[in-house]
């Protein structure tokens, strides 16, 4: 399984586990005019090439889409440029912004660039709300990517719902419900009682067994299901005062304190031993998460794994991505089709039953491939159906241009709580200064 470390706080790049994966994707696209591009010119016959630039995996080549596109339109060829890192990806990205030159004609935006590129960079984007219903979305997936004056430089393609992953072997050693639905009953008052069940847990856990993995990953659980995380709506930084920041660093020192976490770094290689050797009895699990879980943990725990709902009323979403046409590409119109049709709800549902890429399009949540979808892996858990529920509950969050720092940073001073023993004042402190000195 491939990773790729991202700037919104999460791995996004996974490989493909057949139907079982659940990863998340981004494609990038371009537009058109007099400068050079990576896009081919149309031929004597009227034949074009529209090129998709992307990071890590998309999921559209494995789900046959690009081939099906050429046979809807023979007179269009799809090629696709990708890039492993979206780290790498992303800086290029911005130079041939900035210059004009190089850009694909679908280019790829992961959510923690979206804010950034909506604040700085909207004009040299086409607006996609000309092109495409916005509405088909989930609200706060379309506001994302949608500039004050209503241009929407982006179409929604991923998304990463939350839920809680668990053990039910080890629940039921520890003397707790194992019933998905029981599960989450135990905890839907909130992430509070989601610690709750972590106490119980630890009275009778199995030995050399703890309740989570990371206080990190339950952090980016509390904080994503609120409305107010790092911004203001008028871009003001606000973290130190935020009611999902404070409510989420309280909870994470919680956790570490009573020692409910195994106090692992999400996607290390501690943590991937960690699963091999079946330790944790819960993950904060986002919709692309169960592909990790499931190639780290093997064959030896398929079918003791389970899908519940995430903790509270409102739900939560780590990753996603989308779909973009810049201004200056050859083949804007033609680009711009493209989009579209990938971002509609028989192409996002192809996707997902490719490679487990949750869809933003609401309409894919009613067709067979995504409304009917089970893991085998997780004890045949409903995962269409758990998703969509999550998704059309997470509360619109406004986003900033540097949340990915500070999920990051902060994430970091949690690892050291738990792995250093780091006083939770002084872990603070740790990160508010490390943030103050990257964002001014």
């Amino acid at each position: 399984m491939r990773i790729t470390r991202t700037v919104a706080g999460r791995s996004r790049r996974t490989a493909v586990i057949a139907t079982t994966g659940l990863t998340a994707a981004a494609l990038l696209l371009t537009g058109c005019s007099d400068s050079d591009s990576d896009s081919e010119g149309s031929d004597a016959n009227g034949n074009i090439t529209l090129t998709v630039a992307d990071f890590g995996q998309f999921g559209y080549k494995e789900a046959g889409l690009f081939e099906k596109y050429h046979e809807l339109h023979p007179n269009i060829t799809v090629k696709e440029n990708v890039t492993a890192d979206e780290q790498v990806y992303y800086p290029k990205f911005l130079q041939q912004l900035n210059t004009g030159s190089g850009l694909a004609d679908v280019q790829g935006i992961e959510v923690g660039r979206a804010k950034e590129l909506v604040d700085t960079k909207a004009d040299a984007f086409v607006d996609l709300s000309k092109v495409i219903d916005t509405d088909q979305w989930v609200n706060w997936k379309a506001l994302q990517a949608t500039t004050d004056e209503g241009k929407v430089i982006g179409a929604g393609t991923d998304i990463g719902p939350m839920s809680i992953c668990y053990r039910r072997d080890l629940f039921e050693q520890a003397g707790l419900p194992t019933d998905r639905e029981e599960v989450a009953a135990k905890y839907a008052g909130g992430w509070e009682d989601y610690l709750k069940l972590g106490e119980a847990y630890k009275a009778k856990a199995p030995k050399g067994t703890f309740f989570m993995d990371s206080a990190s990953a339950m952090y980016n659980g509390v904080v994503s299901s609120d409305s107010e995380q790092y911004y203001s709506k008028d871009g003001k930084a606000i973290y130190k005062e935020s009611s999902g920041v404070q409510t989420g660093w309280k909870l994470a020192a919680e956790a570490v304190d009573k020692k409910l976490t195994q106090g692992l770094a999400q996607f290390s290689p501690p943590w991937q031993a960690a699963l091999r050797k079946g330790t944790m009895a819960t993950v904060a699990c986002p919709a692309w998460m169960a592909a990790q879980i499931s190639t780290y943990s093997g064959d030896e725990f398929k079918g003791k794994w389970d899908i519940a709902r995430t903790p509270g009323e409102t739900a939560a979403n780590w990753g996603g991505s989308f779909l973009a046409v810049p201004a200056k590409g050859k083949h804007v119109k033609e680009a711009g089709e493209l989009v579209k049709w990938l971002t509609a709800p028989e192409q996002q549902a192809a996707v997902f039953k490719a490679v487990g890429v949750f869809p933003s399009n609401k309409g894919a949540y009613e067709l067979p491939d995504v409304k009917n979808a089970k893991l085998p892996y997780f004890n045949n858990a409903p995962i269409g159906e758990i998703y969509a529920e999550e998704a059309q509950i997470i509360p619109a969050a406004v986003l900033g241009p540097k949340d990915g720092v500070i999920k990051d940073t902060i994430g970091t001073q949690i690892n050291n709580m738990e792995q250093r023993g780091t006083d939770p004042d002084k872990a603070w402190d740790d990160a508010t200064e490390a943030i103050d000195k990257v964002i001014g």
